[in-house]
């Protein structure tokens, strides 16, 4: 149940940098920053909600301080940092930049979901047991 949740958010994130990049692509200007705004402002959020909630939770169900958890918020530092460097390469009119920001992070970003999705939010969901769909509603009352 995890899984579903955060995977469909993983696609809805992943959908608005697309938007983003094909727009940017098409040299339509302000609708790529809406859309990257929106991408940046939906990622964190993502983030927030797997290390506010979720980790937390995980890590006092099952002991594991350190590992999968500790793992995924490095590379949320990561990618927080690229997503900054995506964001100022836009502002500052530097679209080659951005573009090529942009291809490291998501090559990046997708082997960093698909950890989360094969390995750590199958893990999360056994140990919630019955209390997956607290948590999810928890998740979709984080404000963002």
């Amino acid at each position: 149940m995890i899984l579903e949740f955060m995977r469909d958010d993983h696609r809805a994130c992943d959908h608005l940098y697309t938007e983003a990049e094909n727009a940017l692509a098409d040299k339509k200007i302000d609708e790529a920053k809406t859309l990257f705004d929106a991408f940046y402002r939906a990622t964190n959020h993502h983030f927030d909600m797997e290390e506010r909630e979720l980790f937390i939770t995980f890590e006092k169900r099952t002991g594991m301080m350190g590992g999968p958890t500790q793992m995924m918020r490095y590379e949320h530092q990561q990618l927080r940092s690229q997503m900054e460097s995506m964001l100022t390469a836009l502002t500052q009119g530097r679209y080659d930049d951005f573009f090529g920001i942009g291809e490291s992070f998501m090559i990046m970003l997708q082997q960093h979901n698909m950890k989360e999705e094969q390995m750590l939010y199958p893990m999360i969901d056994r140990a919630l047991e019955g209390d997956a769909e607290i948590m999810i509603q928890t998740l979709k009352e984080m404000p963002q």
